[in-house]
């Protein structure tokens, strides 16, 4: 395992859509290992693919409060309510916004063994999910955000 770099806002790989990934193979699953190393490394809950600069649909999470993922190909394939929430980014470092997320999503994946799963989440994993699923699209969670500057220090 190893942590990679993440990349900052002016990288354009922040603003791909990624690819599927048409099979998960032992390079997939190294890839997994190091997002998951990565994340912690630098404090995370989450992480796409494309923040270490690969432009692929893979996701890793940790919500600090049981939910360990990682997910390959994530579709949200519902949402509903609503939630607003202060953000912050890998790729935006001392940056922070208040945005409005779905309460609930429901996602479709694939876990590192490829098999198919469904997952509903609502609350902070909505949140999580929202946020990194957007990575894969090339948007930034500043994109959504009603109020963005410079984070508070804590």
């Amino acid at each position: 395992m190893a942590v990679r770099n993440v990349r900052t806002e002016e990288n354009p790989v922040l603003r791909e859509k990624c690819v599927e990934v048409p099979s998960i193979t032992d390079g997939i699953k190294r890839l997994i290992n190091d997002m998951f190393e990565t994340m912690y490394e630098f404090d995370g809950v989450g992480l796409a693919a494309p923040q270490i600069g690969i432009a692929k649909k893979i996701v890793v999470i940790d919500d600090r409060d049981g939910n360990k993922l990682a997910l390959i190909n994530p579709v949200i394939t519902e949402s509903r309510g609503e939630q607003i929430s202060e953000e912050g980014c890998l790729s935006l470092p001392g940056f922070a916004g208040r945005v409005k997320r779905p309460e609930f999503v429901k996602v479709e994946a694939l876990n590192v063994d490829g098999d198919e799963i469904l997952l509903e989440a609502e609350g902070f994993l909505a949140i999580v999910l929202s946020h990194e699923i957007d990575h894969l699209d090339g948007i930034l969670y500043k994109d959504k955000a009603f109020e963005f500057g410079k984070a508070a220090k804590r």
